[in-house]
């Protein structure tokens, strides 16, 4: 595990005292970014929907950081307006904010792509424009503040490989990197930024979107195996976290990804993963 000395060297956004703001901070990923984050002496913004979760949260959190390093605040991502009160909460608490995670999520599938709209619109408000909102809020107030900070934008591998079973949430997310590359180009062609965007590719890790588990599979990460790998990675000055698990290394997700860019280059049906005709050359071309 990455030490917190070796953290504090490599990120000065993340040196002790400074603010880290996490949406979707009540439980799994995002509470083990809270936790990781207050044991290295940032003080903590947790944004989360309202109610006992986020309040235990809280708690959870505050034996780390005291009762004065935890700020927890209610708010629904998809709602621009309140994730501008949570700027202006998070800046008049703590005076800056050096680190934004845009981690908050939902999994659930609402279904074919003709089906369901409102459905489809909740998901992608709170995947993708849930994102968009955080970086309107608080981008601009930290590049005001010129201080060197981090944004981790949380996206998934189903962005990237989009395999059947929940649509909505791979569209999403496949916006979320593609957004996330473009604020990293414009933070770093931005004049006098000293802020760097990274994606957050999880594998397969257990947090409250695991559908139907209800203690960790055996082939899942937990929360804290996912942030430690992604601390690792920032001190690295990794773009693209691309975090293995205990099912898929990452030669496995790098051949996956390359099969599914190839479906392009070599004109084959999109999909062609999951296409009957095409099973037995992705399964050479996994084992070559």
């Amino acid at each position: 595990m990455t030490t917190d000395a070796e953290i504090q060297s490599a990120l000065p956004a993340l040196g002790s005292g400074n603010v880290a703001v996490i949406t979707g901070g009540a439980s799994g990923i995002g509470l083990a970014a809270a936790r990781r984050l207050a044991a290295v002496g940032l003080k903590i913004v947790l944004a989360d929907i309202g109610g006992a979760r986020l309040d235990e949260a809280a708690g959870a959190v505050a034996t780390i950081a005291g009762d004065s390093g935890v700020l927890a605040v209610a708010t629904d991502v998809s709602k621009a307006d309140e994730v501008d009160r949570l700027a202006e909460k998070a800046f008049d608490a703590f005076g800056g904010v050096s680190l934004l995670m845009n981690n908050a999520g939902v999994g659930n599938n609402p279904g074919k792509p003709w089906e369901n709209r409102d459905a489809w619109k909740r998901l992608l408000d709170i995947n993708f424009w849930g994102v968009v909102h955080g970086v309107e809020a608080f981008v601009p107030r930290m590049l005001a503040a010129g201080k060197p900070g981090l944004i981790v934008n949380t996206g998934s591998k189903q962005g990237i490989t989009t395999p059947p079973g929940n649509l909505a949430y791979n569209v999403s997310k496949s916006g979320v990197k593609s957004f996330t590359e473009g604020l990293a180009h414009a933070l770093r062609n931005e004049p006098g930024a000293n802020i760097a965007a990274h994606l957050l590719i999880p594998g397969f890790t257990f947090t409250g979107l695991t559908e139907g588990a209800t203690e960790k599979p055996a082939g899942a990460w937990t929360g804290e195996q996912v942030i430690d790998f992604m601390l690792a990675a920032l001190v690295r000055g990794d773009f693209y976290i691309l975090c293995p698990d205990n099912e898929a290394t990452r030669t496995m997700d790098e051949k996956r990804m390359a099969w599914a860019i190839g479906d392009i280059i070599e004109n084959r049906p999109a999909l062609s993963r999951w296409h009957p005709d095409h099973k037995e050359a992705f399964a050479a071309f996994m084992e070559s």
